[in-house]
């Protein structure tokens, strides 16, 4: 079981004394990879317009773009809501990048009230994903979102 407690404090300490958003991404996304087990994917989509582009992640390669409303990603930034997907094959619209994916988690990233993007986190194993880690990623995110100055733009 993952110490979130613990992950969000190595996330503030890698936070602190830049507040560059891409580097702050980049960061937690390798620290997602090094500190949860049983994961293919982590990383973050950015939206520009109607569409999500690929950020930083760690993982094998990715889409690079996903349409508002498409699979879990586009999902999430149209209902602005967490989607916890227990079994990728069952989520209708589901986006394959990698076929290994059985399970999957996206959270929503909001700077004040505008929605900037989402952290898309992807196992290769069914209902990974507890009450648990929606909570210590809801926390992750609020760190991320809060430590990064996202009104100076990415970099």
């Amino acid at each position: 079981m993952t110490d979130y407690s613990l992950v969000c404090s190595q996330l503030s300490s890698l936070l602190e004394g830049s507040r560059r958003p891409l580097s702050a991404m980049a960061n937690c996304a390798a620290l997602l990879w090094q500190s949860l087990e049983d994961l293919n994917w982590a990383g973050f989509y950015l939206l520009s317009g109607d569409t999500l582009c690929l950020g930083p992640f760690q993982g094998k390669p990715a889409c690079t773009e996903i349409r508002v409303g498409r699979g879990v990603c586009g999902t999430c930034v149209r209902t602005g809501e967490i989607q916890v997907v227990p079994d990728v094959h069952q989520f209708p619209g589901h986006i394959a990048c990698d076929s290994a994916s059985r399970s999957e988690i996206v959270l929503p990233l909001r700077a004040g009230d505008r929605l900037v993007g989402v952290m898309d986190i992807d196992s290769p194993s069914l209902n990974r994903f507890s009450e648990a880690d929606r909570l210590g990623l809801e926390e992750l995110c609020a760190i991320l979102m809060t430590e990064a100055d996202w009104d100076r733009g990415l970099i």
